[in-house]
């Protein structure tokens, strides 16, 4: 799970997003101390605004932030402070790993799009993929639901003409790679990776 931080862009302020919504105009927010809970049309939470968040935290990196435990539990001791009682049970785990192509099969309704069972260590994902160079017994990079791509999109569960697809396969110029190449197609890891870990993004 990503937080941001840009004290010259935006302010001393720690955003932690959870969930999106296509209803902004039912959004309405809660100020409780220096935190900011944003509520969506359904009262769920959709995330948190944190202000002079340097004050709080030990924040060395700017913009997109892996959230650690060690941060995680910073925030959660001010969530206390300010007697906040909601729960932060987030998914932690590396969004962003190695994955290997068990099954490739054509996609029943569309030519150009396949349908790939991905080994990712501690499950197999099934994911739609539309580039042409990928097959069996490859080991790529693999976003999963929950990942945000350095363009700023938040993978998903969706359907690709009817088939359910549960991450991405990603390009080089996807994880936004210097010198990625313009053809398009996914990024091939060598035998060097191993299925599971995590990829830097």
């Amino acid at each position: 799970m990503d937080v941001f931080y840009n004290p010259k862009g935006i302010g001393d302020v720690l955003i932690i997003p959870i969930e999106e919504t296509d209803d902004r105009y039912s959004v309405s927010h809660e100020i409780i101390g220096p935190v900011t809970k944003i509520i969506g049309g359904n009262n769920e939470v959709l995330g948190y605004n944190i202000a002079n968040a340097s004050t709080y935290f030990s924040l060395s990196e700017n913009g997109k932030i892996n959230l650690t435990n060690e941060l995680l539990d910073e925030i959660k001791n001010l969530f206390e402070a300010n007697n906040i009682n909601d729960t932060l049970d987030f998914d932690l785990s590396p969004k962003f790993v190695v994955g290997y192509v068990l099954e490739k099969e054509q996609h029943e309704n569309a030519d150009k799009l396949s349908v790939c069972k991905v080994d990712v260590g501690d499950e197999v994902l099934q994911i739609v993929c539309g580039a042409p160079n990928v097959d069996k017994g490859q080991k790529v990079v693999v976003a999963k639901v929950g990942a945000t791509m350095p363009s700023g999109l938040r993978i998903k569960p969706t359907e690709l003409r009817g088939v359910a697809s549960n991450g991405m396969i990603c390009s080089q110029k996807e994880l936004g790679m210097p010198n990625a190449p313009k053809e398009k197609g996914i990024y091939v890891l060598d035998d060097s990776y191993s299925v599971g870990q995590a990829f830097p993004v």
